[in-house]
């Protein structure tokens, strides 16, 4: 019998679900806090928790695939840092889980883990060449060659959203300035809208902005898509470094389709068009970009939960 159990596991919720087949639907599926303030430990018994709330009677054959926070390495399942788990440094999960599960588990960068999901039953379905990126509170992303997850050496591969695109630039999470995740994923988004606002632009988010002294990405997109001229060309820049990634990702691996996730694209045609315009303009050969398809990703939330059954089956 060919069943398993997906995990979507991230720093604010875990979501697990049982797919009786390799394929969607689940059966069965949960969705709890992470209480990742707590630390490992705790951290892992709400894993377990969670898998254990879906597991079937039936445990024979059962695999668990697991789309999770990183770096890892997915070859010895071990978490080197994850920097939205308080605590997380060189944690073997993997080995903690088959322990505490009796059963094989599986453990993937969980955008990589979204990549697969796309490619096997989202947006990406049918090509054997896919780039996927999540644009976000950051930007993360996994590339599929020839219908094999590119990993590298030591399963690393494929981080995206820390390419610097703008030298000296703004400083990213990881500590890097100008990494594009820095320059165009929802937090800078956010942050840009704040410092503009602060020096003096004008637009309809001021009377947030004045009220909290904050702007989210979220209201910027609202924004946006109501014609506030401030908001559409902080979404124009970001959908053009966005486009110029996309070009050099095209340089290097020659795709047949690029998918793009995560809350900053659900702004469709407002992203879409400027990365689709910048993505033409920084090809070095048109022949680069063509039958090329740029495209909304089809799974939503559901992507990393998906390619965590493909993970598992994988495998």
């Amino acid at each position: 019998m060919t069943h398993s159990i997906a995990v979507d596991f991230g720093g604010t919720n875990i979501r697990a679900a049982y797919f009786p087949n390799p394929e969607p639907p689940p059966e069965k599926q949960v969705k709890i806090p992470t209480e990742s303030q707590a630390g490992p430990e705790h951290v892992i018994e709400r894993l377990v928790s969670a898998i254990e709330q879906v597991m079937p009677a039936d445990r024979e054959g059962i695999r668990v695939g697991i789309g999770s926070p990183g770096p890892l390495d997915p070859s010895t399942g071990i978490i080197f840092k994850a920097p939205n788990l308080m605590g997380w440094s060189n944690i073997p999960l993997r080995d903690k889980l088959e322990q505490r599960l009796d059963c094989p588990v599986y453990l993937g960068n969980d955008a990589n883990v979204a990549a697969l999901g796309e490619w096997k039953f989202g947006a990406g379905k049918g090509n054997a060449h896919v780039i996927y990126l999540t644009i976000s509170t950051g930007i993360g992303g996994g590339v599929i060659a020839n219908n094999q997850l590119l990993l590298g050496a030591r399963g690393l591969a494929a981080e995206l959203g820390h390419i610097t695109m703008r030298p000296g630039g703004a400083i990213c999470g990881c500590g890097v300035h100008g990494h594009i995740e820095a320059l165009a994923s929802g937090t800078a988004i956010a942050r840009t809208a704040v410092e503009r606002i602060g020096a003096g632009a004008e637009t309809s988010l001021r009377e947030i902005y004045e009220s909290s002294g904050e702007v989210s990405a979220a209201a910027v997109g609202a924004a946006a898509q109501s014609g506030d001229a401030f908001a559409i060309e902080l979404v124009t820049e970001a959908g053009t470094l966005i486009g110029h990634l996309l070009a050099d990702l095209a340089h290097i691996f020659n795709p047949q389709v690029f998918v793009l996730g995560g809350g900053v694209s659900q702004l469709s045609d407002l992203l879409f068009e400027p990365v689709r315009t910048s993505f033409a303009d920084h090809l070095m050969d048109p022949a680069y970009g063509e039958d090329v398809r740029i495209l909304p990703a089809a799974l939503g939330d559901d992507a990393g939960l998906v390619g965590a059954i493909v993970l598992a089956n994988q495998a």
